[in-house]
């Protein structure tokens, strides 16, 4: 198969990632006990906007059980403390996707934070055309349960498509009976979550992030303008309610979410007083292996 890999689609790819290698640099700098998440946040999705890019999706702030989705709200006073904090950042540029995840621990427990950081490295060792996803599941699961932890089983790495956050195949962090075989310019994320827990995450109560379904008729008029600001401005990418430039923008979602206009995205967690690290890099299939977009 042969890819023209100076071709705009890959080319935004590149820059995207360089963005978020710049701007993951920068929280991770920020990160300390005692400083907002709101303030990490706006810091980083303010960086890539001004870097010529923009958020993918939200910042994920998730702490110690939390595993995903979790993003301050507006006016959200929360600060770090000594935990286990996962930020997940994603970037584009008309629509091409960089997506890139790492553990910041303050809790003491480096050896889980390891195993998510191993698992990762060995399958982008493995990664290449011809390769299973099946193949790289098992190297993640296998890496982890090494370090004497649990792969979360119910979330995988996934393909990124134009526009397509989460696009097929998916990235299995365990082994499966069977797997995609991978392709030269094949752009996925590779996204190992390693826990001390059962190794599997449920739906909390919170939801801040939400994405277009399918577009639709609205009568009120907060709903129809939040439509247009999704519609216009997020497309089919995620996005925070924080986001949103309308007045209640919590009952705008809440009548889009009603007529399966929006859905959201609760916060997985892993079971209360257990740890989930996570460690994820974004990466373009080329003929001789593969490309680390995310990784400086």
């Amino acid at each position: 198969m042969s890819v023209d890999f100076e071709s705009e689609q890959y080319r935004k790819h590149r820059e995207a990632g360089e963005i978020l290698q710049t701007v993951r640099a920068e929280a991770i700098e920020r990160i300390e006990p005692g400083v907002s998440h709101l303030e990490v946040a706006e810091h980083v999705e303010g960086r890539i906007r001004e870097l010529g890019a923009e958020p993918a999706f939200p910042m994920n702030i998730s702490i110690d059980e939390e595993a995903a989705h979790a993003t301050p709200t507006a006016g959200d006073d929360e600060t770090f403390g000594e935990e286990m904090i996962n930020i997940d950042i994603g970037v584009h540029i008309d629509g091409y996707i960089a997506d890139a995840a790492i553990t910041v621990d303050f809790s003491g427990h480096d050896e889980l934070v390891e195993a998510s950081e191993a698992a990762l490295n060995a399958a982008v060792e493995t990664v290449e055309p011809g390769v299973s996803t099946d193949l790289l599941g098992d190297i993640i699961g296998r890496t982890i349960e090494g370090y004497g932890f649990n792969p979360v089983v119910n979330l995988t790495g996934h393909g990124l498509g134009h526009w397509e956050q989460h696009a097929a195949p998916n990235i299995p962090n365990r082994r499966v009976s069977q797997g995609v075989e991978l392709d030269v310019g094949d752009v996925i994320a590779i996204e190992p979550f390693a826990t001390d827990g059962r190794g599997k995450v449920t739906e909390g109560s919170d939801e801040e992030i939400f994405a277009l379904d399918e577009e639709g008729s609205v009568r009120d008029r907060g709903a129809r303008q939040a439509l247009d600001q999704i519609t216009g401005t997020f497309r089919t990418l995620p996005f925070a309610t924080r986001w949103l430039d309308v007045a209640r923008p919590e009952m705008a979602l809440r009548r889009l979410n009603r007529q399966d206009i929006v859905h959201g995205y609760p916060v997985l967690k892993e079971q209360e007083g257990y740890y989930v690290s996570q460690k994820e890099h974004t990466v373009v299939l080329t003929e001789d292996g593969c490309e680390v977009t995310t990784r400086a």
